[in-house]
């Protein structure tokens, strides 16, 4: 195996190590766990809390071409989109497409 493949073929397998095997091991423990046990209850408050941190990361302190835009459009998005999650029935793609729809158009709009 020549030196570049090689290089490719350990990558592959530590990015599996380092994801795929934990989430069978997930799977597995989960398995055992009641729907309303108070570890099942901890581990979806941490994976709530975990996504919002990287929302909010996103929207006060965003990368690439969402760092060109103000965060007073980032917020205004941000708050429709939630407004209209809310309001339409709780369906998360409605949040998301008012969401971006708000931004598309204070972008272009600037």
């Amino acid at each position: 195996m020549s030196g570049e493949l090689w290089t490719y073929v350990v990558i592959i397998i530590a990015g599996w190590l380092a994801t795929d095997m934990w989430r069978w091991l997930g799977v597995i423990a989960g398995n055992r766990l009641q729907d309303d046990s108070e570890a099942l209850h901890w581990v979806r408050a941490v994976a709530t809390a975990l996504v919002m941190a990287v929302t909010a990361k996103l929207i006060v302190f965003p990368t690439g071409e969402l760092a060109g835009s103000p965060l007073w459009l980032r917020l205004a998005a941000t708050g429709l989109g939630f407004a209209a999650f809310l309001l339409l029935g709780k369906r998360v793609i409605v949040g998301v497409v008012v969401s971006l729809g708000t931004l598309a158009l204070g972008l272009a709009l600037l």
